[in-house]
């Protein structure tokens, strides 16, 4: 009996030393875990935040590490009146906070007798911030051509400012003024903006659309991050103003491109305007140069087409350079039965693509069959433009028509030709 009863004692210890070790392991646990929280807390606060914009509508700022519903944009503004002198109790004032959901100031009724009905001239900035528009902008300004004159296009007003701290370029669009009426019904406009940033034209943004008016006030902020100081020098702005049109393509107004060299942020915020001219209309008379070769099967009775590449092709875009694609497509006595098209080719005029198509001949021989090349700049905010057009086929004349007859005696061969393109 009494080896039983030293067993009996030894499985009552075992509960005792079981708990021992639960606490432990609870305590280790809860340690771990609160230890792996701080340390991610704080790898978060250090981490400095990957490039992108923040959007900030109406001057309120939403910077990720600091998330509140403090107007900082507009608080600077406040800080500035209260340092000026009052001025007199008829001259203009625009209240930011009274504006209506367009963003439109509400109408002042103003004595028809008042000396100052004369003198009153819509303004943005102070007498201090016009100081703060660099001498270039006016040159710009001022320097337009006759049919420019003209036709006037209004004015954009915004501001820029580099944030050395959290390494961020800033862009405010404030307003523009004076736009043309691009729907004859009511004579007036839907106006928005779209921006870039060029040479990459990466980083697109735009404003709402504010109906109904001629007069704008965005007042909208884009903060770009992850931006050096030193590479500042080497871009460029390119602003697109457009009205917005519901039952077709939107309208566009006019542009703004501002080259940021020779434009120094140090000192804080520059205010700056631009006069809205003519969309960029392409001035180069050579449409470039397309590489192209042919195959015909006699026996499956296909024609083989490969798109090469393209060489020289013509200044379609403010930034200098063309987004070319190729699309091709097949007649049949006049009358298209396929298409294909090649990707597109980003800020290149001499593009390479190297893509094969096989069409499908529905008749024996090539003598109504014909080959249409047209070479287009890719573009988001507006329609596709076409670069230059080729034409291959029996009544092609030129080296197109030598090319089509090559194709045609030597058929299962690939013949490559270059091709100038002509006007689309």
């Amino acid at each position: 009996m009494a080896p039983i009863a030293t067993s009996r004692e030894e499985f009552d210890e075992i509960p005792t030393v079981v708990g021992i070790f639960s606490a432990f392991g609870l305590v280790f646990t809860v340690s771990l875990f609160a230890w792996i929280c701080c340390q991610r807390k704080s790898s978060k606060s250090n981490k400095t935040p990957p490039y992108k914009f923040v959007h900030v509508l109406k001057g309120v700022d939403i910077y990720p590490e600091n998330l509140n519903s403090k107007k900082k944009f507009g608080a600077d503004e406040k800080n500035e009146v209260k340092n000026k002198p009052a001025g007199p109790k008829n001259s203009l004032h625009l209240d930011l906070e009274k504006r209506d959901l367009n963003g439109n100031f509400p109408k002042t009724n103003l004595k028809a007798g008042s000396p100052d009905l004369e003198n009153v001239t819509p303004k943005l900035f102070s007498e201090g911030e016009k100081e703060a528009v660099s001498p270039d902008s006016l040159k710009s300004s001022t320097s337009l051509t006759s049919d420019e004159k003209q036709e006037k296009l209004g004015t954009l007003f915004f501001s820029l400012e580099y944030n050395f701290e959290k390494k961020t370029f800033v862009v405010n669009i404030k307003e523009a003024r004076g736009l043309p009426a691009m729907d004859e019904q009511s004579m007036t406009s839907d106006p928005y903006i779209k921006m870039m940033i060029l040479p990459e034209k990466k980083h697109k943004v735009k404003t709402r659309v504010l109906r109904k008016t001629l007069d704008p006030a965005f007042d909208e902020t884009f903060t770009f991050y992850g931006i050096p100081y030193t590479q500042i020098q080497e871009l460029a702005l390119h602003f697109t103003i457009l009205s917005f049109d519901r039952f077709s393509r939107d309208d566009i107004i006019g542009e703004v491109l501002i080259p940021l060299t020779g434009i120094e942020l140090t000192d804080g915020k520059k205010l700056m305007n631009r006069e809205i001219i003519k969309r960029n209309v392409r001035k180069s008379s050579g449409r470039g140069e397309l590489l192209i070769s042919l195959c015909y099967q006699s026996i499956t009775n296909t024609l083989t087409v490969v798109v090469l590449k393209a060489r020289h092709l013509p200044k379609s875009d403010v930034s200098g350079l063309s987004d070319p694609y190729v699309k091709v497509n097949l007649y049949h006595a006049k009358k298209r039965i396929s298409k294909k098209k090649t990707h597109v080719k980003k800020c290149t005029p001499n593009a390479v693509f190297n893509e094969l198509f096989v069409f499908d001949i529905p008749c024996e021989g090539l003598e109504e069959i014909n080959v249409e090349f047209l070479v287009l700049d890719s573009e988001r905010e507006s329609q596709n433009e076409v670069i230059g057009r080729l034409v291959l086929g029996a009544a092609a004349e030129g080296a197109s028509g030598e090319h089509w007859k090559e194709i045609c005696d030597y058929p299962r061969r690939q013949i490559a030709k270059w091709h100038v393109l002509c006007d689309g």
